[in-house]
């Protein structure tokens, strides 16, 4: 095994962690699921360069006669990513005491106010920042209104 065979390992372990706490830890932390709100997918053009540059060098490793092992852990990788970037909903999980955005846990007391925009996008300012909350479906803002009111 060579060292870039052992770097795409790596990779790949690491994806496949980050996938496994985003689909089923993250879920089970901090209490229980209040309510799920899928958010609209953000880098498009990214994933789909990230995953052109990983089927290239698939082709470079087959045409240079690389080593199979390499060719199915760079597809294994190039699986992993496509899942990530395009199968897999970004989500903001509602719990008791706080909210998971961008896998991140945000306590409901750290919130200072809550505005909407005009083109539907949820904006609750932190102590220092701003957080822009893009929902894949409109109705899902009453929902976290409702909620965030509930807990108030």
């Amino acid at each position: 095994m060579s060292v870039t065979d052992v770097a795409i390992v790596i990779f790949i372990a690491c994806m496949l962690m980050y996938a496994i706490y985003d689909e089923f830890i993250m879920d089970r932390l901090q209490g229980k699921t209040l309510l799920r709100v899928n958010l609209l997918r953000k880098n498009k053009l990214d994933c789909l360069i990230f995953v052109g540059l990983i089927a290239i060098l698939l082709y470079n490793n087959i045409t240079s006669d690389g080593t199979q092992l390499t060719s199915y852990l760079l597809v294994s990788l190039a699986l992993i990513a496509f899942y990530i970037s395009f199968i897999r909903w970004p989500k903001l999980l509602f719990k008791a005491k706080g909210f998971f955005y961008a896998n991140a846990f945000i306590a409901y007391d750290r919130m200072k106010s809550i505005n909407l925009s005009e083109d539907g996008v949820l904006v609750i300012q932190l102590e220092k920042r701003k957080l822009l909350i893009h929902v894949r479906d409109i109705d899902d803002l009453q929902k976290i209104y409702n909620l965030l009111i509930e807990n108030q």
